[in-house]
């Protein structure tokens, strides 16, 4: 992935130390870390940037700056705020089975980003859609695979199986990374990974930072799984709604299938999820619970902020993208 331009005081330190080499003794210079807005531009490219190296890394960044003392001290601090911000803020349920009851609910027809794409979305809006989705889509399900060796018994399986799946089964061309690159052909947008990062909005980057963020930290395992679920019980409805809105546009055949794919798939996914995966996990560690409701209503919380910006966009004729693509 390109180094993109930076957006504020952290995102610049950031990239200037990237371009230096690694193992020096001077800090990355943190320090409005405790003042940024947690959901900005800024903090969240510089945190996505971070993330970025335990991915597939950055054009001419040394790989030695994944596990640089001084980088993981700048991302911690950028995490402090950012996860902080995530616990005030979001509006939490008293347990998991009440959050899961309401994802379980949703209106006759949907509501939100996939409903409006399928009933007045034009072609330049699904092509916005996907780029912004490409920064997690390109690499779907490779955040969620950190916590597999956090699991064990019923909660273990249950995820390998989800994993198994969204990998391609053992066929790369199936992979759901892949055919998302190949809906992006079909849209006529470039495929290749991190592209539009530079058009990816700070709403979009919390989206994917989240996922990054519980991934990376055993001890928010329960978060990871929370969201996880989240994902996946949103999925099949929305993606029925986004197949219909790919169909209606002429977008192509492997747009559709991308989404096709998606409901059926994630319609099974959520009962492993829900009843192995969170069940499993549950039994075995109780005391998780709250950080699962944090993963679970985090993400809704995150997802309803960007299709918010996406809908006041669009409404009213204007672009949802930083950089035109």
């Amino acid at each position: 992935m390109r180094m993109p331009q930076a957006r504020g005081p952290l995102s610049q330190a950031l990239t200037s130390a990237l371009a230096d080499r690694p193992g020096g003794r001077r800090a990355v210079p943190m320090g409005p870390a405790g003042r940024a807005d947690p959901y900005g531009e800024d903090l969240q490219l510089a945190l996505y940037l971070c993330y970025e190296l335990h991915y597939r890394g950055i054009d001419r960044v040394a790989d030695d700056w994944e596990w640089d003392p001084r980088l993981l001290d700048a991302r911690a601090a950028l995490e402090r705020r950012f996860l902080a911000a995530l616990r005030r803020d979001v509006p939490r349920h008293p347990d998991v089975a009440s959050a899961l009851a309401e994802l379980l609910v949703e209106p006759a027809g949907g509501t939100g980003v996939s409903a409006y794409l399928r009933d007045e979305g034009e072609h330049w809006q699904l092509r916005e859609y996907a780029a912004l989705r490409s920064l997690y889509h390109l690499k779907e399900a490779d955040p969620h695979a950190w916590v597999l060796p956090r699991l064990t018994g019923r909660a273990k399986a249950g995820m390998v199986a989800v994993e198994y799946d969204e990998f391609g089964a053992g066929h790369a061309d199936r992979a759901h990374s892949q055919l998302f690159a190949e809906l992006m052909t079909d849209l006529g947008l470039d495929a290749h990974y991190g592209r539009y990062l530079e058009s990816g909005t700070a709403d979009v980057l919390a989206t994917v930072n989240l996922m990054s963020l519980l991934g990376l930290h055993r001890g928010l395992r329960g978060g990871l799984v929370g969201h996880f679920a989240a994902v996946e019980i949103a999925s099949s409805p929305g993606s029925r709604r986004l197949a219909q809105a790919m169909e209606r546009t002429g977008a192509g055949p492997a747009a559709v299938g991308f989404y096709t794919e998606h409901v059926e798939a994630d319609a099974v996914h959520e009962q492993l999820v829900r009843h192995e995966v969170i069940g499993g996990l549950l039994e075995q560690e109780p005391g998780l619970e709250p950080d699962v409701v944090l993963g679970l209503d985090a993400t809704v919380w995150l997802e309803d902020r960007l299709g918010d910006h996406l809908m006041s966009a669009w409404r009213t004729g204007h672009s949802a993208v930083r950089v035109p693509l």
